[in-house]
């Protein structure tokens, strides 16, 4: 099966895919298997990679090579834990209103810090959107002051008031 390449603005992620949006990924059987059965439940052992392999009848090594392919190409942005808001360090939504010649150059500013997985772009003044995670309020906001510094932007804070549960995992093959 054959599926369009991510229409993430490529100089918005953290590391460029080797895809450009529109180009066709042909995924085999087992890619798409770990993909629609571990899009949440990652196991929580020691050893997460061979147990999903144990699962899939493969082995860690090759598990692990298929997700590497998978972030490379784009499909995949990262593989890590999600954990509600406020119960592990603090974060907040932020966006900045950058100028679309050096949205790019901001952008790779942004991800450069570790506190953030990723930026996407938006068609808005605010058109630069991240999440900061820190562990506490005062490093999250030396963050954003720093960020501010860094790229002579400011920076629209927009901390969690209500939390709303989405669940984004979804089937992505019959």
């Amino acid at each position: 099966m054959a599926i369009p390449a991510p229409y993430m603005k490529q100089a918005l992620s953290r590391s460029r895919p080797e895809t450009s949006p529109g180009d066709r990924i042909t995924l085999n059987d087992l890619e798409k298997q770990l993909l629609n059965e571990y899009q949440k439940g990652l196991p929580l052992t020691p050893t997460p990679f061979a147990d999903i392999a144990e699962k899939l009848g493969t082995s860690e090594a090759l598990v692990l090579k298929i997700l590497n392919r998978l972030q490379g190409l784009g499909v995949i942005s990262r593989v890590g834990p999600v954990f509600k808001p406020k119960r592990v360090g603090t974060s907040t939504l932020a966006a900045m209103a950058v100028p679309a010649d050096r949205l790019a150059a901001v952008a790779a500013q942004i991800s450069a810090y570790p506190e953030v997985n990723h930026n996407y772009e938006r068609e808005d003044r605010y058109n630069l959107w991240f999440v900061v995670t820190a562990p506490d309020q005062a490093r999250l906001d030396a963050v954003l002051t720093e960020m501010e510094q860094q790229t002579g932007y400011s920076i629209l804070n927009l901390p969690l008031v209500k939390q709303f549960h989405i669940d984004l995992g979804f089937p992505l093959w019959c």
